[in-house]
């Protein structure tokens, strides 16, 4: 068995898969620090957890009450938001990888140190437990220098500020999902909607474009994000409000909820309001426009996929998108469950084949 962990800043999400990916048991622990909610199969109470220690004990003790214990896990594997330009691959946790993580923690202060301390308090509580890490980031690195580089000085670009992207857990199962069928076409265009959102051009099944650049701030409209906005922009509201609360307005104030009041698209759709069209409106508008520019970037269009929860479940969204691009003739379109756990645990099971003796039985 193999536990996949999935740590935000106040929550946790867990899952545990057999050798045949298979999902066996999945759940969360909310509101960390505070009153939360313990959700784990058969399990779900109110739970109040000081740290994300005190998070995953709980949620062991639950897995224990269902018959798993930690002695039935053959590994741990963990999602990292942010790997820089140097890692770039699923790893095994080391001293060497936690210090890059660690170093990675200014471009990703919101997530990755709750990553870290994901990954501590599990070696803690399993010590002999081997770790991996799978980087939202990675699947970005086949894009080509000049997509990447921002036109700042060469001091600048040394500090590591440089076009990331993000959701490229997503983006790569969604490639997993389409080749398993037989349905990857050469040039795709895959948009992850959701309250965050972006869009890749994924060409013979690498990434060469992406939509979110530096942060998950930039590219389409989102539900709290703004998506792209002019730099001079930023300064102007730094000026007025100070960085920090221009860092939250940018990031939590804005998009959806600052268009429409809302940051659900349902809650949108229902409200009625002319501001809530508009705010529909809005972020179909950039999804087709900032789709032109990953068509642009592979050279053309074989097919359309739709991941996340707005992606997946939305089918007003999706044709409206859809018809935007109807310019580029008729493709398949392909709507793909976003399953990032399922391929955190693919990857790792994939380098356990590597590290581990052939003869090891990895359920």
């Amino acid at each position: 068995m193999l536990l996949v962990v999935n740590a935000g800043s106040s929550s946790v999400k867990l899952a545990v898969f057999d050798a045949g990916l298979q999902q066996v048991l999945a759940g969360s622990v909310t509101e960390i620090g505070s009153s939360g909610r313990l959700t784990l199969g058969a399990v779900d109470q109110a739970c109040a957890v000081a740290d994300h220690r005190a998070a995953l004990a709980l949620a062991f003790q639950a897995m224990a009450q269902q018959g798993l214990g930690l002695e039935d896990m053959t590994a741990a594997a963990h999602r990292v938001v942010h790997g820089g330009d140097a890692l770039v691959a699923p790893a095994r946790v080391t001293a060497a990888v936690i210090a890059g993580i660690e170093a990675c923690v200014p471009l990703a202060p919101l997530h990755n140190p709750g990553n870290l301390t994901a990954i501590r308090a599990l070696g803690e509580l399993a010590p002999d437990l081997p770790q991996f890490v799978s980087f939202d980031t990675a699947f970005h690195a086949t894009n080509p220098e000049v997509a990447v580089a921002y036109a700042l000085p060469a001091a600048e670009r040394a500090r590591g500020i440089r076009r990331y992207g993000f959701h490229g857990i997503s983006y790569g199962g969604l490639v997993r999902q389409l080749r398993e069928k037989s349905f990857l076409p050469k040039r795709l265009l895959a948009l992850h909607l959701g309250n965050g959102a972006s869009l890749c051009a994924i060409r013979d099944g690498v990434s060469v474009a992406t939509t979110m650049g530096y942060s998950p701030l930039d590219g389409v409209t989102m539900g709290t994000r703004t998506g792209g906005i002019d730099g001079n922009a930023v300064l102007r509201l730094a000026e007025v409000h100070g960085i920090a609360a221009a860092g939250r307005i940018l990031n939590r104030e804005s998009g959806l909820l600052g268009l429409g009041g809302h940051s659900d698209m349902r809650a949108l759709h229902a409200a009625g309001t002319v501001e809530a069209a508009f705010a529909v409106d809005h972020f179909c508008y950039w999804a087709v426009r900032h789709a032109g520019s990953m068509i642009a970037a592979m050279g053309g269009l074989d097919g359309i996929a739709f991941t996340g929860g707005i992606g997946e479940n939305d089918a007003v969204v999706r044709g409206r998108i859809v018809g935007g691009l109807a310019w580029t003739g008729d493709v398949p379109v392909h709507v793909v469950q976003a399953r990032e756990e399922r391929t955190i645990a693919a990857e790792a099971f994939a380098l356990m084949a590597k590290d581990f003796p052939p003869n090891l039985h990895l359920s």
